[in-house]
């Protein structure tokens, strides 16, 4: 049994109807990957910009307006951050339970790795540094970062070799 479907307004085609859900399962499944490789790839970006740059930079501010440049970095930068992650996290939970291998387990371990850094390594570092610069705590957040930065780099080139290349 076939069912006649028009493609684009212009050509019609027979096709089984359990082609069609397939096809239209295989498009959201390409759409969720297209997101999951590009908060990914931001991430990655973005972790490398504060490694290099901004965090360094923290000890030019200045003793005198530190804690609330700290202040008003944490909250701006949750902004811009929070919602990106989240997406990454729930997109490659989607992308391990339509495609469970060892790939897409490994990009889970990564994340995880990259969740529990933030949690227990930075954020604490920053609640430090929001009283006022702490050399030492600066230094901490500077070198543990590495962690995440690694790691997010590591997910991409990840993504990139399974999802990146397409016929």
């Amino acid at each position: 049994m076939y069912d006649r479907i028009q493609l684009r307004g212009k050509f019609t085609a027979l096709v089984r109807p359990n082609d069609c859900f397939s096809q239209v399962e295989r498009a959201s499944h390409d759409i969720v990957i297209a997101i999951h490789l590009a908060a990914t790839v931001f991430m990655t970006g973005l972790i490398w910009f504060v490694q290099v740059v901004h965090y360094p930079l923290f000890a030019a501010v200045g003793r005198e307006q530190f804690a609330n440049y700290e202040q008003l970095h944490t909250t701006l930068t949750t902004y811009v951050v929070g919602p990106v992650m989240l997406l990454e996290l729930g997109t490659a939970l989607l992308v391990a339970y339509s495609r469970p291998g060892v790939t897409s387990y490994l990009g889970l371990g990564l994340l995880a790795v990259i969740w529990a850094s933030t949690a227990f390594l930075q954020v604490p570092k920053h609640n430090v540094l929001q009283y006022g610069f702490d050399a030492q705590a600066h230094a901490a957040l500077v070198s543990t970062n590495w962690i995440r930065t690694v790691c997010w780099t590591a997910r991409t080139v990840l993504c990139v070799a399974v999802f990146g290349v397409r016929g």
